[in-house]
Parts: structure tokens; sequence; C-alpha cells
């Protein structure tokens, strides 16, 4: 037997294709959470809403507590409304944090009040050469010299409200993907979309292969990571290991690994565990997974959120290489393999909390606290 994981690639990358179409900027992200539910039932893999709205689905093991959990999120970056200008066009604010850069040009969906879709487009305020000559350069690039021009005959800001936008709708951006022949993936929100579509191929390896788990591993999908909340509120309780799925960036100065996995070392919170990440990072070598480690300054993932939440759990950041991050993205479908083939053999790992035990040896028996 290959010491590779048995992972679909054609699944991976015909879901991925699903989730890139179905619009789920923060705050909206119902359309999505019921695609990736529809794809939970079919592999066989039971599940759960919160209150809010994330998935926690469940691969059983032989040991239920302590347990582990992998999670990715399913919301992405988008805009909304900020104001309706006397011209019927309309100011925005980011939703999650892009630079107005990639938002210059963005095709987008107007989400009005019941269901009501508009399209538009992101145009800087002077968008035209004809009209503004330089200035169309020597304007700042911010959000606050953006505007929606409304694909409908408005040119007020009543005729605009009485189409029924208003301040507040949200926003979601196309994403336009691309699947080349030669492996290459670009598109906007494959941030975190790359993830969700890898982990969901993760389990069904596990299912149609019958794969025994030592443990207990939950599938957390979140709904909020764009905006620093992440997975604060959706842990199971007797989770002691959290792997969080997400980009890795490809840039001079990084070490990102473009066409395998990349494990990080750190990221704007702090150092991950340490023991957690030894323990990935062994077995790229002893499965043979092309794999690099980074460190990130100005990042962070469902992890940082579920720490500052108070959680008890060793966490860890494994990432996909994506090029161009937040903005027109890249990644390569070798690098949701190898990290697909990395989460397929952590799942099967003796977890670290039984090694942890046997090294305490006779100190075993003293209460230690939960792990």
């Amino acid at each position: 037997m290959s010491d590779a994981a048995p992972l679909d690639r054609k699944y991976l990358l015909a879901t991925l294709e699903r989730l890139l179409q179905t619009p789920s900027p923060s705050g909206m992200t119902d359309a999505v959470v019921g695609l990736v539910c529809e794809e939970l039932a079919a592999i066989g893999v039971p599940f759960s809403l919160t209150r809010r709205g994330a998935i926690r689905a469940d691969l059983e093991g032989m040991r239920h507590s302590p347990d582990r959990a992998i999670v990715a999120h399913l919301d992405t970056l988008g805009a909304m409304v900020k104001q309706i200008k006397d011209s019927g066009r309309l100011e925005v604010v980011p939703i999650g944090t892009w630079s107005p850069r990639f938002a210059e040009g963005a095709r987008v969906t107007i989400h009005a009040d019941e269901g009501t879709l508009f399209r538009g487009t992101i145009l800087p305020c002077k968008a035209s050469g004809h009209v503004y000559n330089e200035e169309v350069d020597n304007q700042p690039s911010t959000w606050l010299n953006l505007e929606i021009r409304v694909d409908a005959p408005v040119t007020s800001r009543a005729e605009t409200l009485a189409l029924g936008i208003n301040v507040g709708d949200t926003c979601s951006v196309d994403s336009q993907p691309e699947f080349a022949e030669n492996g290459f993936i670009n598109a906007r929100h494959l941030d975190d979309k790359a993830g969700v579509a890898t982990l969901l191929t993760v389990a069904k390896a596990v299912r149609e292969h019958k794969v025994r788990l030592p443990v207990d591993c939950h599938l957390l999908f979140t709904i909020s990571e764009e905006v620093g909340v992440g997975a604060s509120h959706v842990l199971h309780g007797d989770v002691a290991e959290l792997i969080s799925i997400d980009n890795g960036t490809i840039a001079p100065g990084q070490n990102t690994c473009e066409y395998g996995v990349t494990i990080a070392m750190q990221d704007s919170g702090g150092p991950f565990d340490w023991h957690l990440t030894r323990h990935l990072l062994a077995m790229c070598t002893q499965h043979k997974i092309d794999h690099s480690r980074d460190v990130f300054r100005y990042y962070r993932s469902d992890a940082a959120s579920a720490i500052e939440a108070g959680n008890d759990i060793r966490t860890a950041l494994v990432c996909f290489a994506l090029d161009g991050s937040h903005g027109w993205e890249r990644t390569h479908i070798d690098s949701l393999a190898a990290l697909g083939d990395l989460l397929y053999h952590y799942i099967r790992s003796k977890p670290l909390f039984q090694r942890d035990v046997a090294m305490l040896g006779p100190l075993a028996d003293f209460p230690t606290g939960p792990q």
C-alpha cells in the first residue's frame, strides 16, 4: 500500500469549485454552511450546528476523550454598503481586512432585503482617464475613494433606495475561479475554501477506506475567522489538540512551500505548540510529504481565537500555499494534496496526551489536570 493518503483529487477540485461559487462573506454564510452540510451527509459524517451557525462534524475514534479537532473557516472577505450617494452609487466598507487595490474592478452581488440581488462593480471614484486625466493615477488607494456602480438605471439616491438597496446590505465579491490543466488554481477566496475542500476530501477518504482512528477527531467549520472570532465558540470541551488550516503566503522573505504543505511555527499571536508542530514535521518526514516551516508576522488564524477564548489546548497551523493572499489568489493542487496527506496521517496518529502520560513515568499517578 502506498504511503500517500488515498485522496480523491477530482472530488477535491469539484468541491472547491462549488465552494468558490457560493458567496459567503463574514456575516452571510448560510448558503455555504448548507453546502458543506450536504457534503458531510453524502460522505456519511454526522454533524451539528452551533447557535451561531458554525458546523461541528465528528469522525469517531476508538477513544472519545480527550480528543482532537481540525478547523477550517467558511467565511470570506466582502464589503458592506456604508452610504447611498446622491449619484445613486454606493459607498462601501470592507468586511474583513483586504486592500482597496484588490477591490478595484471587482464584480459584486448586492444582497438586499428579502433575497433581492443586484449586480455591480467596485470602481475608483475617479475611474475614467478621459474625464480625470492624471487624477486617475494620483488619487489615493483607499476605501473612501471607491464606490459601487449598480447595474440598474439609477442616477440618484432616491432611485437606488426605491430599488430596495439600503445601508448595511452585504456585498459578495465574485470568486472568478480558473482551474488550469497544469494544476494551478486562480481565484478570490481560496482562503480558506481550499482548506475546507481539502478537509472534506480527507473525511471522504477516512469513510471510504474505513479507517480506524485512535481518538475522536472533530471537523470544525467556522464562519467568522476573517473578522477575528473564528474558533472561539465552536470547540468541544474535551479537545486537547487543535489543528487550524489556513493559507501560507508566497512572498520574498517567507519560507512557504509552494507545492507542498507548510507548518507555521509562529504567527502574530505567538509560537504554536512546540510538541504538536514537531509531531507534524516528523510525520511529513516519515511519510515523505513535501513541506517547509514558516513564520508569519501579520497573520492570525482560528487557533489564536481558540486560545484567546480560554481553551487549554495545544494548537498548530498547517498551510496550503497561497500567492497574493486576500487579493487575486493562486494555489496549486499539489499543495492541497500535500496538506491532505498530512491531515490524513495526523488523524491516524497517536495523540500527544498518550505520549505525555508515558513520559511522566512514575509521576503519572499525580493529578495533572485535564488533558
